[in-house]
């Protein structure tokens, strides 16, 4: 399995610290293990605490428009999530729900902030990750209103295979089981729906899957579909062979 970085230049939040700093940080909190479905922060709670990834992967996901719920942003291994609300910026601003088995250690409020006060460069690093949060989740409502299903679920596979992979027969394998009402949940559409995307790009040879499992066979065809030049950044639209109605 490789934990690279992301299609945007994201890196695990654990990567970026340096070795001490890492060592040190791994004594905060305990380990905790959830089943998929769990909701481990709930948008609008006032619980300071701060969960860092070790396993598996969740979504984040705000009531944007009323009760219409969004997709802002997916953290795995290596990430952390709720650090808006643990380092004292107000109320849970979103929810976050495992899309499968995770492992997270949960750092409460009194823990975190003396070490934070004792290490700034882990500050530093999550004053990063909270820019880089903001960023996606301004970028994501972009997405939804102005891409169809196939682009969105092409950009999601795009960034599972550059954080989760590891090699395949054929092309990487994407390291997480998710199932289609799972990739369905990422990109803010019905079950059928994300069933026919899918389709399309195994149809061209860009993807196999099976049993929760998703092989990448063509990455650039892959890149074009969502859209996306080699550095990451958006390209006009490009003649991909797929049908990117919705």
């Amino acid at each position: 399995m490789s934990h690279d970085s992301h299609s945007d230049d994201r890196a695990p939040f654990l990567d970026t610290l340096p070795d001490e700093a890492r060592a040190a940080f791994a004594q905060l909190g305990s380990r905790r293990r959830y089943i998929a479905g769990n909701v481990l922060i709930g948008e609008g709670d006032r619980v300071h605490e701060l969960l860092v990834l070790h396993q598996g992967v969740v979504k984040v996901t705000a009531r944007l428009d009323g009760d219409y719920e969004s997709l802002v942003d997916i953290a795995m291994a290596g990430d952390v999530v709720g650090e808006m609300a643990a380092m004292g910026l107000g109320a849970r601003t979103a929810t976050v729900t495992t899309c499968g088995e995770v492992v997270a250690t949960v750092v409460p409020e009194h823990e975190l902030k003396p070490f934070l006060v004792a290490n700034p460069e882990v500050w530093a690093a999550l004053d990063t990750v909270l820019c880089g949060r903001l960023y996606r989740a301004v970028r994501r409502r972009l997405e939804y209103r102005e891409y169809p299903v196939v682009v969105r679920l092409a950009r999601v596979l795009v960034e599972l295979v550059a954080l989760y992979r590891r090699k395949g027969w054929k092309g990487e394998i994407i390291d997480v089981n998710l199932s289609q009402s799972e990739f369905a949940a990422l990109t803010g559409c019905t079950t059928e729906t994300v069933r026919k995307a899918l389709a399309q790009l195994r149809e061209r040879g860009y993807i196999s899957t099976g049993s929760c499992r998703t092989e990448v066979l063509h990455l650039d065809g892959l890149r074009r579909v969502a859209r996306l030049s080699y550095a990451g950044h958006p390209q006009p639209l490009l003649q991909s062979g797929i049908n990117t109605g919705s």
